[in-house]
């Protein structure tokens, strides 16, 4: 098993890892809107943040030796279920024509007050 801890300032801020690789498989943690450059939290719109979570999820991806065409699972957390028809075109956007399994659940409050987090599992 491997584990990442961190990608430039992409890091857990709890008793969790990153990502953890086993078995060819990547599982990425809940990933909000942080810029992994400065590792400050980036509030804005649903689309806003919605573009840095996928970004920095392909950004994992990548130091896991994976893609988002190697993704098999996508479960995606929002704050307000009238956003969904925004998710799915960035989402259909980011993902062009590979359509991994997923889940949209609406939940009243996020974590930070971040209106999007999203988990991952891919092959690597």
């Amino acid at each position: 098993m491997k584990i990442i801890r961190k990608i430039q300032n992409l890091k857990a801020n709890g008793h969790y890892a990153l990502a953890l690789i086993e078995d060819n498989r990547v599982y990425i943690s809940g990933q909000f809107s942080i810029d992994p450059k400065t590792g400050e939290k980036k509030f804005g719109t649903m689309q806003e943040e919605l573009k840095q979570v996928l970004n920095n999820i392909e950004l994992i991806l990548q130091e896991a030796g994976s893609a988002k065409e190697k993704v098999l699972k996508v479960n995606v957390y929002i704050n307000d279920l009238d956003e969904w028809t925004t998710v799915d075109k960035i989402y259909s956007d980011f993902f062009a024509e590979h359509t991994p399994a997923r889940t949209i659940t609406a939940l009243a409050k996020l974590h930070f007050g971040f209106k999007v987090e999203i988990d991952v599992i891919a092959a690597c």
